[in-house]
């Protein structure tokens, strides 16, 4: 079999999708990753820095890697005892596994000269990160819809749902930042807590300190001391719209923009979003560090699929001998029940525009 590399160059078609059991899998195909070597990585040979860095594949996958010229460095192949020289070119060529999203379509809402605006459904990243690539709502309007190149205008949480704005063009795209940039632009949120929300407006000024390590926020306030709060302003403006005494369906306008802030700041209230499994308690540490490098990116762990599914998904793409996610379609790890945000971005406004998105079913309580 004559293997063909895909680089970032490569764009995503229809046929590379898979839909089954209420998720949408990408058929696994062969990738070039080209990282740089770090200051910290120098002076360690080949396989043991992959082994410590990346520990999504056993030590003896690094080895065959070498071996067979998945591993290389300046584009030449090395033996495993090659030791690695700072700011050294080293590639690796694998055979890719995209974590399956909810197989919910990405609804376009209006498709306008300058301007797309989609309905992001919940577990589909924006654009390519860690190790999603072709599963984006990004690549799914590339290849469904021919959609390309498109400027996001912000971004969601993987698993937030709601409004996406793209520009369709650099020129449009400077507009709005330059709008965002000055504050001109108003959001709004719905969410689902736990619990009845109190009435009337309320408005939470916290810091938002965000551990990028960890993949968590929290919220930091003066305590009267001298103490350096590291966290960065933020303010959110809540209103409780319905509560049937269980659960509250709450308004959200973040007036800043912090990574989790609405979920933060509404975990600050006591009234976390129902289905938040990182913020629905305080002590976050066990949910901290869910994803484990095996290339250059993050990737989430989880319990292969089955043997039937496995039997079914080598009749669809090609088994990589060298591959230690193969027969697998997900990747090795992958968490299958989860579940997105009660997190909606409902309404983005500007100067001169409005741009809205239809409401999720959890948004009417019984």
């Amino acid at each position: 079999m004559e293997i063909v590399w895909q680089t970032p160059a490569n764009p995503p078609h229809a046929h590379d999708y898979i839909t089954r059991n209420g998720k949408r899998y990408v058929k696994p195909y062969y990738f070039e990753f080209i990282a740089h070597v770090k200051h910290r990585w120098d002076g360690k040979t080949i396989v043991d820095l992959f082994a410590d860095e990346f520990k999504g594949r056993p030590y003896e996958y690094y080895v065959g890697a070498v071996k067979n010229g998945r591993l290389r460095v300046e584009g030449k192949t090395v033996h495993a005892d090659y030791v690695v020289k700072n700011s050294q070119r080293i590639t690796h060529f694998v055979h890719r596994h995209e974590p399956p999203v909810l197989a919910e379509n990405v609804q376009i809402l209006q498709n306008e000269t300058d301007v797309l605006t989609v309905c992001k459904p919940a577990s589909v990243p924006v654009h390519p990160c860690g190790q999603y690539r072709k599963n984006t709502v990004v690549g799914i309007l590339e290849a469904e819809h021919g959609f390309a190149p498109l400027f996001p205008i912000h971004r969601l949480d993987r698993l937030v749902s709601g409004l996406l704005i793209f520009a369709k063009n650099a020129q449009k795209a400077e507009i709005f930042r330059q709008q965002i940039e000055r504050g001109l632009l108003q959001k709004e949120y719905i969410a689902k807590v736990i619990g009845v929300f109190p009435e009337g407006e309320q408005i939470v000024e916290a810091n938002v300190n965000h551990n990028a390590r960890e993949q968590i926020s929290t919220v930091e306030l003066s305590d009267g001391t001298s103490k350096t709060i590291e966290g960065k302003k933020a303010c959110t403006k809540f209103k409780r719209i319905q509560t049937d005494g269980k659960y509250s369906i709450v308004l959200c306008k973040p007036i800043t923009g912090r990574t989790h802030q609405i979920r933060v700041h509404l975990q600050h209230t006591g009234h976390p979003i129902g289905n938040d499994e990182l913020y629905l308690t305080k002590n976050v540490s066990s949910h901290s560090n869910k994803r484990k490098s095996i290339e250059f990116d993050d990737v989430d762990k989880s319990p292969p699929l089955d043997d039937s599914m496995n039997r079914n998904c080598e009749e669809e793409f090609e088994i990589d001998p060298l591959c230690t996610n193969c027969p697998n379609l997900a990747p090795i790890g992958y968490d299958g029940d989860e579940e997105g945000l009660w997190l909606h971005c409902v309404r983005y406004r500007g100067p001169d525009w409005s741009y809205e998105c239809p409401l999720p079913s959890w948004s009417t309580l019984n």
